[in-house]
């Protein structure tokens, strides 16, 4: 027998356990440990890839670009935008030549190390788009790859700007 009594209170409890009885069974501490097993891996399942998503890196790059875009139609300058594998910048044309850009949005940037990218046409270590004043540019595509997963951003002649993947 076993006295049991609630702090402040001077009634006893009195609570008769058989020696079987005396903590969990084998079988209710697997059911649990399972249990918290199911929850950790739907918490990792959940949880989103620390590198950061490849069509979020796509999208911020595909914005820099509009920007600079709308920024050489609104001040009616050139704007230039540098791509290279391993990373981009901007640049601005002021009558006598290209100075880099280091207001934001437009501070060089570099490529997560564990993307590869591709850039369609490259000729030499990197690419460059002129925007002019009427919204005008070369055409550039630019393909971002991690493991499985592609990315395309593709910039028209005409200015637009199309995001695939």
């Amino acid at each position: 027998r076993m006295l049991i009594s609630a702090t402040g209170n001077s009634a006893c409890i009195e609570a008769d356990f058989s020696d079987g009885e005396r903590g969990f069974t084998l079988t209710e501490l697997m059911v649990v440990l399972v249990i918290l097993g199911m929850l950790a891996s739907a918490v990792v399942f959940v949880m989103p890839d620390p590198r950061g998503r490849l069509i979020d890196e796509g999208e911020a790059f595909a914005a820099r670009a509009h920007a600079a875009q709308e920024a050489a139609i609104v001040e009616m300058s050139d704007t230039a935008m540098w791509v290279s594998p391993t990373g981009y910048g901007f640049e601005r044309h002021d009558g006598e030549g290209w100075i880099s850009m280091s207001r934001p949005p437009f501070e060089d940037r570099e490529w997560p190390e564990d993307i590869a990218v591709s850039i369609s046409p490259l000729a030499g270590e990197r690419a460059r788009i002129i925007f002019d004043a009427t919204g005008l540019n070369d055409p550039l595509d630019v393909s971002l790859a991690r493991e499985e997963t592609q990315v395309s951003v593709s910039i028209g002649a005409d200015g637009t700007i199309s995001i695939d993947g």
